[in-house]
């Protein structure tokens, strides 16, 4: 009967595949980062969301959930650069620092998609209640305006619009647009948590 012999890895071997398996996994979680912060200013700064919201009195609800994703995208990103130094350093003080800080991210996005799925249609109430007051007081107003142009739309369906009386109702088109933003804040915010849960620590 031949003798089998059982090796096991040093300290210093599991040392070093902890850090190969560290440094394989930290730039994949920057890079998901760049990929909320992204996300986050795009919807933010876009020209045609911020030319819907920027009225006196605009409702701002909608921007919690962009709000949530930029400040997550960031941290990410700040604490992927600290897991590297971590990493390199074999500071398993710093590296239990990071995944800690990963695991807060992770609720932070989760809490943003959850937030985009659960208020949606309370977001898109506000919005055209936002409208429907601003077109009530002043249909020729430069937000109105706006709202024409981005949407392509015009009236309310309690008082239609004249000039254009084949045009969707704007109330229709505030709901389709928002929902289009909405739902990319909820497939981003749980989305990229899921794949940082498959990736893993």
């Amino acid at each position: 009967m031949s003798n089998i012999k059982t090796t096991f890895p040093t300290k210093h071997e599991a040392l070093v595949k902890t850090k190969v398996r560290h440094a394989s996994v930290l730039p994949g979680k920057g890079l998901m980062g760049s990929l909320v912060l992204a996300v986050g200013l795009w919807l933010r700064f876009d020209p045609e969301t911020v030319s819907l919201l920027n009225g006196d009195g605009a409702p701002d609800t909608f921007f919690i959930g962009v709000y949530i994703l930029i400040v997550a995208g960031s941290l990410v990103m700040l604490v992927g650069f600290f897991g590297c130094c971590g990493a390199v350093r074999e500071s398993q003080c710093l590296l239990g620092s990071f995944f800690a800080c990963l695991l807060i991210i992770f609720g932070a996005e989760v809490a943003a998609g959850v937030f985009g799925f659960l208020n949606k249609d309370k977001i898109i109430e506000d919005v055209q209640n936002f409208y429907s007051n601003a077109y009530n007081d002043n249909n020729n107003g430069t937000l109105i305006n706006s709202y024409h142009k981005v949407l392509n739309c015009c009236g309310t369906k309690t008082l239609p619009c004249t000039d254009l009386p084949e045009s969707k109702d704007c109330e229709e088109g505030i709901a389709e647009f928002f929902n289009s933003k909405l739902y990319i804040i909820g497939y981003v915010g749980v989305g990229i948590a899921g794949v940082m849960v498959s990736i893993g620590p």
